[in-house]
């Protein structure tokens, strides 16, 4: 009688994307962590949001994640 083999998360992906109650793959944007002095206000402020993954990524990154 063959077990099935669990599925490993990929630890450097799961720290980078988290996967959304609805199952939407997000991720911040990059370009924040420094040199933001010569980024405008507006800049910044959309560097906040999270990002949808979409397509054939998102599925790759929803398999690597284990969801």
């Amino acid at each position: 009688m063959a077990t099935k083999v669990k599925k490993k998360t990929r630890k450097a992906v799961a720290k980078r994307f988290k996967s959304s109650a609805s199952g939407k793959i997000l991720h911040k944007k990059p370009g924040r962590r420094h040199l933001a002095a010569s980024k405008t206000r507006k800049q910044k402020r959309r560097l906040r949001q999270s990002v949808q993954a979409g397509g054939k990524f998102a599925k790759s990154l929803s398999l690597e994640l284990g969801v």
